[in-house]
């Protein structure tokens, strides 16, 4: 099975994503360094899942696609609220974030006839 460039591109982000987000989310409650470059890394794999999703479109766009701009926007208000010291609404922004990519990837495997679902069941 030929997989076509967006869809590499869209695993390839996501999947980093799936790494970097429990990661960064980790590091503080270790106690350990190291959150804010790995969750730069984590909302980008996550900004570039939501961009890449944009360009997988098999019949028009889904639910999926509606949750990747939700994802976007919710991104970019994390941003916001960490750059205004608002530690506590930047934290529940990632939390949203994070689970909306856990969400979306978990629907697009159990969705059958999606090439998620394809590549993990056949």
């Amino acid at each position: 099975m030929t997989i076509p460039l967006p869809i590499l591109l869209h695993l390839g982000f996501a999947s980093a994503a799936m790494v970097a987000v429990p990661l960064a989310l980790l590091l503080p409650r270790l106690g350990l360094a190291g959150h804010r470059p790995l969750g730069r890394l984590a909302a980008l794999a996550m900004a570039g899942t939501a961009l890449s999703a944009l360009l997988v479109a098999r019949d028009g766009a889904s639910p999926l696609h509606l949750l990747a701009l939700v994802l976007l926007l919710t991104l970019a208000r994390a941003v916001v609220m960490v750059r205004r010291g608002r530690v506590a609404a930047h934290r529940r922004m990632m939390l949203i974030a994070a689970a909306s990519l856990y969400v979306a990837g978990g629907a697009a495997i159990l969705i059958p006839g999606r090439m998620a679902h394809r590549l993990i069941f056949g």
